[in-house]
């Protein structure tokens, strides 16, 4: 039998490289594909581009890339998906932060670019049967039900799920996760065990493809500043500034440059329209807390119909990665839009952020944050 070919992401970094090594023991005809998503300098990315090095970390990722691909002995293919990133990812982020909104660009990435762009290039131009990524996540076949289910990572720690929720049945049923039942340190020694050069590499942070950047001065390069007052949401007064609403957070704590209080201050709400911040004292967190939300866009990976057989049912849920589980009932509005009402109040709900639903270890699916209710 004629070997099913597997064309996996190779980003630079140890997962990657790691999900390889695995597919190739597995008996997979393995090649690699690395993605570049963004440039710099044809993206006006000035600001807050704080990079000291000799090199961009982007053409070191892919060196290292390179490096992973020759040890391995695969074939490693390059292509950019600038256009479709800005198009597809970062318009929205953007469009999002000047409502006062917090996106969140690692899902919109997975959905229309690794998932999308980046499989239909695979399958379309290089013959693939599925492609693979260095998620911490799986895939699963139900044959009962007859459907794909997306699974968390076994590594509770990096379990990326939650990053995954917008994916559909066809995405799935082309994808495979290596790393499925790995924890990170197993990785790391696989790594080594084929002496890769990211074995060590520390994983990468920030922006998904873009990287690591001053985030308040990175935003200012496409949402200029609009200064106004930082009140006390609870005693009405001024007492300070800011350079912009948009750039600051639910539940944010740094950066308000609050001096001469008694205590620590935390944003508690927005108005983009009178460009005010109302922030609270740390020792009263009742702002910060909510019993309920409207989710719009949710894509229900999985039939809930089948499963509950009901337009109201119990389930888990996560509102920010690596947030514990959560208690919650649900109710389905409309064919994308549903109701999460929580079993006890949550902090930090913050509009314009995921909200995912599982059932046990299986992803239900995601949708974004319309509301928020007290």
């Amino acid at each position: 039998m004629k070997k099913q070919k597997v064309i996996v992401g190779l980003s630079g970094g140890v997962d990657s490289s790691v999900a390889a090594a695995i597919l190739l023991e597995q008996g997979y005809e393995v090649e690699g594909l690395f993605m570049r998503n963004w440039d710099s300098n044809l993206n006006n990315d000035i600001l807050g581009n704080n990079l000291n090095t000799s090199i961009c970390p982007q053409e070191q990722d892919f060196l290292d890339a390179q490096n992973v691909a020759n040890k391995l002995k695969i074939k490693l293919h390059r292509v950019d998906f600038i256009k479709e990133y800005w198009d597809y990812v970062f318009d929205y982020f953007v469009t999002e932060y000047k409502k006062g909104r917090t996106p969140n660009p690692d899902i919109l990435c997975n959905k229309y670019i690794k998932f999308n762009k980046f499989l239909n290039y695979c399958i379309d131009q290089l013959g693939a049967d599925f492609i693979a990524m260095g998620h911490y996540a799986g895939v699963n076949y139900n044959n009962e039900q007859k459907y794909y289910e997306l699974l968390k990572g076994f590594d509770e720690n990096k379990d990326q799920s939650y990053f995954l929720c917008q994916l559909n049945q066809k995405q799935l049923s082309k994808t495979i996760f290596p790393l499925h039942k790995f924890k990170k340190d197993e990785i790391r020694k696989i790594a080594k065990k084929y002496n890769l050069i990211t074995a060590d590499k520390k994983d990468s942070t920030g922006i998904c493809f873009i990287g690591e950047r001053n985030f308040t001065e990175f935003l200012q390069n496409y949402i200029p500043n609009k200064p106004g007052d930082i009140i006390d949401i609870k005693t009405g007064k001024k007492i300070g500034t800011h350079i912009g609403v948009m750039y600051y957070t639910i539940g944010q704590r740094k950066g308000l440059n609050l001096g001469g209080q008694k205590e620590p201050y935390y944003v508690a709400l927005k108005d983009v329209d009178k460009k005010i911040i109302y922030v609270s004292p740390l020792s009263d967190t009742k702002y910060l807390e909510s019993k309920k939300c409207i989710v719009s866009n949710f894509n229900f990976i999985l039939d809930y119909k089948k499963i509950f057989n009901s337009e109201k049912f119990n389930c888990k849920a996560k509102f920010r990665y690596r947030q514990k589980d959560i208690n919650v009932s649900v109710i389905v509005l409309e064919k994308d839009k549903i109701e999460i009402i929580y079993n006890e109040p949550v902090r930090a709900v913050t509009e314009g952020q995921e909200a995912v639903l599982y059932l046990n270890n299986i992803c239900i699916g995601g949708g974004t944050i319309e509301q928020v209710k007290i």
